[in-house]
């Protein structure tokens, strides 16, 4: 069975939206794949709790304890790998995990470490995206899936999902719209990579 270790840092709802297609979509079965794992660096995180109510293994690592990124993703990186099993090394999801990671542990998942971003890469990487599509003007914006890479939201793009700006749009509103997408999106997009797309 392969493990997926999904990471947050907050509500997590795109890790929910991973759950419940899994479960819908019986990824055991299909894709010999479970949610292992949920692993946040906060530990009010509101999606620990999602988690838990769904009978998956929850792991909490504050990455205030450790003095520098570099020991802190050295920690996450011997958490996660305690998930692997023989040939089937972990594949690790960031899911609203508010960390910028070092590329020693990028290195570690290269090829098995995804994250989604709230832009149309290779536009608007980094923060507030929402709010520099809107000001830059852009009749769309969205969200992509994508593999990790050291550079930041740089990796290969495997999906992603348009949403008209519309007039008047704020900051969370345009959120909004792009935020159901990214929970249509994300499963999808796993759910290829276990098939081996």
């Amino acid at each position: 069975m392969k493990n997926i270790v999904i990471l947050i840092s907050g509500g997590g709802s795109n890790m929910a939206a991973l759950v419940r297609a899994a479960s819908r979509e019986n990824w055991a079965k299909r894709y010999g794949a479970r949610i292992a794992a949920v692993i946040s660096n906060k530990a009010d995180a509101k999606g620990l709790e999602f988690a838990r109510s769904q009978g998956i293994a929850t792991e909490l690592l504050d990455h205030r304890a450790y003095a520098s990124r570099e020991a802190f993703d050295a920690a996450l990186a011997d958490l996660i790998g305690g998930y692997d099993s023989p040939g089937q090394p972990a594949l690790v999801v960031l899911a609203g995990f508010m960390r910028i990671l070092t590329p020693a542990f990028v290195e570690r998942f290269a090829g098995r470490l995804t994250n989604i971003h709230p832009s149309l890469l290779p536009s608007f990487t980094g923060l507030h995206t929402h709010q520099r599509a809107i000001a830059a003007g852009c009749k769309f914006a969205g969200a992509t899936v994508h593999l990790v890479t050291a550079e930041l939201d740089h990796g290969p793009i495997l999906d992603q999902a348009v949403v008209p700006v519309l007039q008047g749009d704020t900051e969370d509103s345009l959120a909004a719209r792009v935020l159901t997408q990214e929970h249509l999106m994300y499963p999808r997009a796993i759910a290829r990579l276990l098939q081996g797309g």
